[in-house]
């Protein structure tokens, strides 16, 4: 892909939730919430203290985050639909 976040942006994809209830019921579109999960594709260098000396990510591309419900910009790269959003709406990476 070539796009690449600048500052402290991170671009993530989405991680599909399931179609399915533990119990088998089938969980219509209209019904799902979007996921508050996603896979880190790539990560800006970093922002900057006010002394200009840059502060590094603490995210890297292939981690799997949580992120706020109503974080990031949602944008279409190569067809697909992914996010946009500044490393401090980053909740936590999933270990």
């Amino acid at each position: 892909m070539a796009f690449k976040p600048l500052h402290d942006r991170v671009l993530v994809r989405r991680v599909q939730s399931d179609e399915k209830t533990k119990g088998g019921l089938i969980i219509p579109d209209t019904a799902k919430e979007k996921p508050a999960e996603g896979e880190v594709i790539s990560v800006g260098e970093g922002a900057r203290k006010d002394s200009g000396e840059l502060i590094p990510p603490s995210v890297k591309a292939g981690d799997r985050i949580l992120f706020g419900k109503w974080s990031g910009t949602e944008v279409t790269l190569n067809g697909e639909e992914l996010l946009i959003m500044k490393e401090s709406d980053i909740l936590g990476i999933v270990g």
